[in-house]
């Protein structure tokens, strides 16, 4: 049987995800760094996928070509 690949996750999955404890990571949605969840239904969600282009250091919008 396939694997499904959730689409949201809860903060704790999110956390997971990002390797760290979800109290590490609600500090880091207080703090603007990382994006609030989503409401779905009354559940708060994140995107994994826009996680994923965040830790990759994808999610930099605006800064044109740059060369390194």
């Amino acid at each position: 049987m396939a694997r499904i690949a959730p689409l949201f996750v809860n903060d704790r999955n999110a956390a997971a995800l990002l390797d760290m404890k979800p109290t590490d990571f609600r500090g880091l949605v207080d703090n603007g760094v990382l994006p609030k969840p989503v409401s779905i239904g009354g559940f708060d969600r994140w995107d994994v996928e826009q996680l994923q282009t965040i830790a990759r250091g994808d999610a930099a919008d605006g800064m044109g070509h740059i060369e390194w």
